[in-house]
């Protein structure tokens, strides 16, 4: 079967949906039809915008106001819910010397970007594969094709997300269901929304738009595309940073990351 089309009995949960990529997929994802759960922290902004999606496009907009580094709060996300799309999106990220950095904050981190997608396709994977038709959409950064300096656990954690979705893919390409990694280069979100956070020193011509990305990623997914790098100068240059020679490519980013 290809992408779910929208059925009443099913929804397509997103998280970090109350900003940036996750709230544009949440709005693209209405307006295909879809039910959508909205899963994040920020229970106020998810009410405004599940009104919002409820009003413009007559769907259901369920609101779960969780912290999905908490595994008892990814528990009241009910493994019964029929999940037909996933987009695994929530994420922040820690910056600067890994030596510097804070050691909860760099465990969070861990926990959202990596615990998290884990535990949520595991509860709803195993459902799509008996229907036959689901889709799971992983978005993970360019940021996980290569070692970034003075971002490493960010890089090091996308770079996990990005190498489980691969895997997934591969495993169940051939039983109806989709699984993706978007990889976009940076985006004008509130994820970076930090002067001192090294991703600032990447030149903005390489930026996104959320709704440029969150487009993307859907297209790509409704064509089972394994992985999306979405932006056409991204996709000229990934190559050349992902197979450079890594003590060059090190050398350079460190050098630009440097604080």
């Amino acid at each position: 079967m290809g992408f779910p089309a929208p059925d009443p009995a099913a929804t397509a949960l997103v998280t970090g949906a109350s900003s940036g990529i996750g709230r544009e997929f949440a709005r693209r994802l209405a307006a295909a039809g879809h039910n959508v759960t909205l899963v994040a922290r920020r229970e106020e902004r998810l009410r405004e915008l599940a009104a919002e999606l409820e009003r413009e496009h007559a769907v259901h907009a369920e609101v779960i106001a969780r912290d999905l580094t908490d595994p008892a709060d990814r528990d009241a996300i009910a493994p019964e819910r029929r999940v037909d799309v996933l987009v695994n999106n929530a994420g922040f990220a820690t910056g600067g010397p890994f030596h510097e950095s804070d050691r909860e904050e760099e465990l969070r981190q861990v926990r959202l970007l990596c615990e998290a997608p884990v535990d949520l396709t595991r509860r709803f994977l195993p459902g799509m594969v008996r229907r036959r038709n689901g889709a799971v959409i992983n978005v993970t950064s360019t940021a996980g094709m290569q070692p970034l300096p003075h971002a490493a656990g960010y890089a090091a954690a996308k770079a996990h997300l990005l190498s489980l979705t691969e895997s997934v893919h591969m495993e169940v390409r051939g039983r109806g269901v989709h699984v993706t990694a978007l990889c976009p280069p940076p985006v004008h979100t509130e994820l970076f929304d930090k002067e001192d956070h090294p991703v600032e020193r990447v030149p903005r011509i390489a930026w996104m738009q959320p709704e440029e990305v969150a487009a993307a990623g859907l297209d790509g997914a409704r064509r089972n595309k394994r992985v999306v790098v979405p932006g056409a100068l991204t996709r000229v240059s990934m190559p050349v940073a992902r197979f450079a020679p890594r003590s060059l490519q090190l050398r350079f980013v460190e050098r630009v990351f440097r604080p």
